[in-house]
């Protein structure tokens, strides 16, 4: 009698795949989170823009009433300054959040010539089945694949900082206009409370 060793089959989990196991997966997760964030950044740049809004028109329409009598003393001369100039330079700041630069990373000679997942390359294909076949093409090398999703992952990311930085200016102008615009009341009431006695 032979000792025979048991034969024995490992069965692949139901979960693991070629690109499970890979490591372009991490990537999906990492690109995921960024668009997550890219898509906040612009939500409240939309909703800084809208309350930026409305308090210009709040004070360009009550500024009239406020100075009705038409004294304007050197104070409120300097903080209606102050106000336009934040207001102007936060109202930039949220458009160049909305709209960023876009930078062009693909020059590199160890990247594809073409980031075929982001829309900046897909659009340089004439039609879907040119697309489709480069799209195979690039993605049967795991190295194109993996410089090619890593490729956009570094563009997002600058756009996300880029977006975050311009996002942060924008809150700072922000906030020193409503701060101006609210030493100009408090200056206002000031005047016709004690310019009453």
């Amino acid at each position: 009698m032979t000792d025979q060793k048991p034969i024995t089959t490992t069965e692949e989990p139901e979960f693991s795949s070629r690109n499970v196991r890979s490591n372009v997966a991490p990537i999906f997760q990492i690109l995921q989170s960024e668009q997550l964030i890219l898509q906040r950044t612009d939500q409240k740049a939309f909703t800084l823009m809208s309350l930026l809004a409305a308090f210009m028109v709040f004070f360009i329409v009550h500024f009239p009433k406020v100075m009705g009598n038409g004294e304007i003393n050197f104070l409120t001369a300097i903080m209606v300054l102050i106000y336009f100039i934040n207001a102007t330079l936060g109202l930039i700041n949220l458009m160049l959040v909305i709209v960023p630069r876009i930078r062009n990373d693909m020059s590199h000679q160890d990247l594809p010539d073409v980031n075929a997942t982001f829309f900046g390359g897909i659009v340089q294909f004439n039609n879907p089945i040119e697309y489709a076949s480069y799209l195979a093409e690039m993605t049967e090398d795991n190295d194109n694949t993996f410089k090619m999703f890593s490729a956009q992952l570094y563009a997002l990311g600058h756009i996300n900082a880029y977006k975050n930085k311009h996002m942060r200016r924008a809150i700072i102008f922000f906030g020193g206009a409503i701060f101006s615009e609210l030493i100009i009341i408090m200056a206002f009431a000031w005047s016709l409370t004690f310019g009453a006695f």
